[in-house]
């Protein structure tokens, strides 16, 4: 990504999470270098801390009021950004944890704060200027999640990203997650992305122009969350087939589904997918590793199916029984959600599950 002109700041802000303050206004925060500085909207806001921001910032566009209050920066390299975000008790699930797709939405916002951090649009996601003469957007051709402890409510999690070229066609995000309290990793997760022509809605390869714009500060060499060979983030998804196993059938989009890229967002496909687990998988294990292929875009007039179905070769001796899986330490799902009119396929996934430890 393009480096930021504004140097990142220490004791930025105090903990917050989607632009909330966390703690009290006049609260000191101690830098790395040990200058204490005073926290909270006042200091923010106040005239003179704009003024010191902009004479700092070598001449540079003044930061926006969120930038000054979120606590997230690029780090010293400029080539990846860091984040930290305190879970909300509206973010949890039954498990008082946080939701794979609260997960999913803070992946997607640290992401956003990045591009954002060096100078991308934010009338869209991650748009550089070519971008937007040209009427291109960025959408997401496959998720992969590895979720290694859920965070609970009032966790304070950190997320780092950063990302990087793909092959001619796309690029790819990676991702971080540690526990901010012991820095222990917590999560991991890859995406890939390709370009797609906003009024024809066709994907367009990744111009000289663009590829100078966006690649030109990221690592030079490629790193990687899941470095391991034959890791998951890797393995195909095969085509399904009818019957399938378990079923959700006639999911409609809400109009909350939809972004701003007017189509249902990446977030949305995750919860359709968990729609048709087996309830006794749900009650008995939580979600482990989520892995989706994207292959076409929902409207807000689509109607869809969700279609899970035991991966063969997994659970070949349970008789395609969930309710004999429970008992077992990890399960394996693949999964389908295609429109229910025509059957095209939509996303294709694969899931897997651990047992809850009670």
């Amino acid at each position: 990504m393009l480096r930021c002109h504004t140097p990142p700041q220490c004791g930025r802000a105090p903990l917050r999470h989607h632009g909330r303050r966390e703690s009290a206004p006049g609260v000191v925060v101690r830098c790395a270098r040990g200058a204490p500085q005073v926290s909270g909207l006042e200091a923010a806001a106040a005239p003179g801390h704009a003024a010191a921001t902009k004479a700092g910032g070598g001449g540079g566009a003044r930061p926006s009021l969120a930038e000054r209050l979120r606590l997230g920066s690029l780090l010293e390299d400029g080539l990846s950004y860091k984040e930290s975000f305190i879970v909300r008790c509206y973010e949890v699930g039954i498990n008082k944890t946080a939701t794979v797709e609260t997960i999913a939405n803070l992946l997607q916002e640290v992401g956003c704060n990045h591009a954002q951090s060096v100078g991308f649009s934010t009338d869209g996601f991650a748009t550089t200027t070519t971008m937007r003469k040209l009427g291109l957007i960025w959408v997401t051709n496959r998720m992969h999640i590895e979720i290694y402890k859920y965070p609970a409510w009032g966790d304070v999690v950190e997320i780092e990203t950063w990302c990087q070229e793909d092959g001619r066609i796309g690029t790819r995000r990676d991702w971080i997650l540690k526990d901010l309290a012991n820095g222990e990793v917590i999560g991991r997760a890859t995406s890939k992305w390709v370009m797609m022509n906003q009024n024809t809605r066709r994907l367009q390869r990744v111009s000289d122009d663009v590829r100078d714009e966006v690649f030109i500060h990221c690592p030079k060499t490629p790193r990687l969350a899941f470095p391991e060979e034959n890791n998951g983030s890797l393995k195909k998804i095969p085509i399904l087939s009818d019957p399938a196993q378990y079923s959700r059938l006639g999911l409609v989009p809400r109009r909350a589904d939809l972004d701003m890229n007017q189509h249902v967002n990446n977030v949305t496909y995750i919860g359709w997918v968990l729609e048709s687990i087996p309830q006794d998988i749900i009650d008995t294990h939580e979600l482990q590793t989520i892995t989706l292929d994207y292959r076409r875009e929902c409207q807000h007039d689509d109607i869809v199916d969700s279609l899970t179905y035991i991966e063969e070769g997994e659970e070949k001796s349970m008789n395609g029984s969930a309710s004999a899986a429970q008992h077992k330490e990890q399960q394996q799902f693949l999964h389908c959600l295609r429109f229910a009119g025509n059957g095209d396929e939509i996303n294709r996934g694969r899931t897997v599950w651990r047992k809850l430890a009670r």
